[in-house]
């Protein structure tokens, strides 16, 4: 396996960029709700819902005393919903479970809801300094390429864990750095459609570089067109919602304009199932 600790610790000292995450005295909290957030989001539109959260809920007991509603509602159009959701709950679990603080065990972390092994394993490191892989989707590719010579990672497994355990240098700072460095590498040069390999710090080590950058496929699951779907029939119902009174508004007036309305009350009953809203006697709200 190529040597990829130091380049990218060096490359990561002179390019990372500056995120509120990696700012002295981001605690435990902070970093929870910003992995929350990032999940399938871009930074750009994370930051600013970020810090309207932490100013409004700076620790997991402020938020754990509000309906889960009001977290739904905050959440805005982040995306993803139900992430509002599973973070108002592990926030009660955080109060419940651990005396309102964030659990530095990573078993501990992966048993409130929510929470995977990535974001586990991001607390952990981050907010805790302790040495653990992580890895995301933006890491995955990059050791896919390094180290195995494939165009894209295949499905995640835990054998992704394993490949950043053997990178990590030894050392809990270092292995921090790379394990953030991977991550950024993956976001901004080792890209999934035009990597940048004429500036990557780890060009001469990459063994789908080396193989001339053949096309192995991609197995990775493409994500449904949103216009039109049951995501955006879904988006539209919390819009509605969120603008509403606390009272919530009538099943039929829900979306009345909605074209399809079979997929109106289909989206409606997915979210009732999910728990994002709550519907009785002829009138829909968010969870309470």
């Amino acid at each position: 396996m190529p040597a990829l600790a130091p380049p990218l610790i060096a490359w990561y000292g002179e390019n990372a960029r500056d995120l509120p995450w990696r700012e002295p005295g981001f605690g435990a909290w902070d970093v929870l709700v910003s992995e929350f957030m990032l999940q399938q989001t871009p930074v750009a539109r994370v930051i600013p819902h970020l810090e309207a959260w932490l100013a409004r809920w700076p620790t997991p007991a402020e938020l754990a005393a509000d309906p889960p509603a009001e977290a739904v509602r905050q959440w805005a159009n982040l995306g993803y919903p139900r992430r509002a959701l599973w973070l108002h709950r592990a926030a009660v679990e955080i109060r419940d479970r651990h005396a309102g603080v964030v659990p530095a065990d990573v078993d501990a972390l992966l048993a409130l809801t929510g929470i995977g092994d990535y974001t586990a394993r991001a607390v952990a490191v981050f907010a805790y300094g302790q040495r653990h892989p992580v890895v995301d989707t933006n890491t995955r590719r990059v050791l896919a390429r390094a180290i195995d010579g494939q165009a894209q990672p295949g499905p995640p497994s835990r054998r992704d864990l394993d490949r950043m355990s053997e990178v990590l240098p030894p050392g809990r700072s270092d292995a921090a750095i790379v394990n953030a460095a991977a991550m950024e590498l993956g976001a901004v040069v080792c890209t999934a459609r035009t990597p940048r390999c004429a500036v990557c710090p780890i060009a001469d080590r990459c063994a789908w570089r080396a193989a001339g950058y053949p096309d192995t496929g991609d197995t990775r699951r493409k994500q449904a067109k949103y216009e039109g779907s049951d995501r955006q029939a879904r988006g539209a119902i919390l819009r509605e919602l969120r603008d509403a009174a606390s009272h919530g508004l009538p099943v039929d007036g829900i979306l009345a304009g909605w074209p399809d309305s079979r997929q109106r009350d289909r989206a409606l009953d997915s979210l009732v199932a999910d728990g994002l809203v709550e519907a009785a006697d002829g009138v829909v709200h968010l969870p309470r």
